[in-house]
């Protein structure tokens, strides 16, 4: 189960704990990229820090994955539609009148 989905659970279970408040603003931070200070993450039970902690992991690995896909769009973007296909293949979709 990724991260968003257990810290979901865990807000549904402890929804007025300070950790779930806690909790709450840091995927809040997160999804809105917006500060977030560090020190909170200290208030939390040992449980909770570990989903903040997981939660940060998996948000770290999609920002780099969406960042690898900008990468591939910028660079498809500036290579030619017909460099994209094989010789001879592009002749042969085009209609002939």
């Amino acid at each position: 189960m990724n991260a968003i989905k257990q810290v979901r659970l865990y807000l549904i279970r402890n929804p007025q704990t300070p950790s779930a408040n806690v909790l709450r603003r840091l995927t809040t931070a997160l999804g809105e990229e917006r500060e977030f200070p560090i020190c909170e993450l200290y208030e939390m039970d040992l449980e909770s820090f570990q989903l903040a902690v997981e939660l940060l992991q998996d948000w770290r690995l999609d920002r780099h994955y969406a960042a690898r896909i900008r990468l591939f769009d910028t660079v498809l973007a500036d290579v030619p539609a017909q460099a994209e296909a094989p010789a001879g293949l592009a002749s042969s979709i085009v209609p002939t009148s």
